[in-house]
């Protein structure tokens, strides 16, 4: 059984809240994280912790939309009952929201044992850090081409089949290293989004699929959770609603003016970087 210190909690809850939203992996940082701190990052209560501060993280989230998501709330209940309503853009917008959750939370049910298992190895982070990069330079060209033909769309134009086709890339990010809101914000942008509302849909989506994975570790890891202690665990949340906070505006104002390609340099390095640390024996891979 894993043995977290507060200061394991406050500094898991500062990784979680600064990665969480980049697009560098959270879970890769994590892992990362837990393996320089001596914790087994295949212990079942280190994993449901790693699971349980992402709804630090997702509260920021919550708080920082508020108003967002009450206003798509009420859109896609008045759509669901007024067919005079469904013209609104808020009303496609949440329904892209919907649809774009559904195939993470089966994905991610059925390959549960994989996630927690196999897939919590440093090589695992390593490749996927690296490959995804190049995923995320093609998106880069893709949307650069869509922009020079002046067809970029904004979140007004959102539909119900670019939930679709994000949420199934969103399922890559099941793999650790990949990143969820790199695979999400890379959907987006090849699917002719503008940068903030690629990456704004990004948070959306962020909320029921990262709720739900939580929820659902805490209740299934509840007797390694309780032995880790109620306090590292509400330091670990707090820590990291805290920090989510502020990278989540940072993040919206970076890519205002921005491209990934900052997060594909240091993605690569650290990539090659952990390879060379694990080659070299320096860090074990499990």
């Amino acid at each position: 059984m894993a043995d977290l210190s507060y200061l394991d909690a406050v500094i898991l809850g500062v990784v979680e809240g600064l990665t969480e939203y980049l697009p560098v992996s959270s879970t890769g940082h994590l892992t990362i994280t837990e393996q320089l701190l001596g914790l087994k990052v295949d212990d079942p209560a280190v994993t449901a912790y790693t699971a349980v501060i992402q709804l630090g993280a997702i509260a920021a989230t919550l708080l920082y939309f508020f108003r967002d998501i009450i206003r798509f709330a009420v859109a896609w209940f008045r759509g669901l009952v007024r067919p005079a309503a469904r013209e609104g853009s808020d009303y496609g917008l949440a329904w892209a929201v919907v649809i774009g959750s559904i195939p993470v939370g089966i994905v991610g049910f059925l390959a549960r044992d994989l996630i927690s298992g196999p897939l919590r190895s440093l090589w695992v982070v390593a490749v996927a850090l690296v490959l995804w990069s190049a995923v995320m330079v093609a998106a880069e060209r893709v949307h650069a081409r869509i922009e020079s033909r002046g067809v970029v769309r904004g979140e007004h134009d959102v539909r119900p089949v670019d939930g679709l086709v994000i949420g199934l890339l969103q399922c890559f990010s099941l793999i650790p290293g990949v990143s969820r809101s790199g695979a999400t914000i890379s959907a987006g942008l090849m699917r002719g989004l503008d940068r903030v509302t690629a990456t704004r849909l990004s948070f959306f989506l962020a909320i029921p699929a990262l709720t739900a994975a939580g929820l659902f570790q805490a209740v299934q890891e509840r007797h390694g959770l309780s032995a880790l202690g109620l306090g590292p665990v509400i330091v670990g949340l707090v820590v990291a609603f805290v920090v989510a906070y502020a990278s989540i505006a940072w993040l919206l104002r970076f890519v205002a003016t921005n491209t990934l390609i900052p997060f594909v340099w240091y993605r690569v390095i650290l990539g090659l970087l952990l390879a060379g640390a694990l080659v070299a024996g320096f860090i074990n891979a499990t």
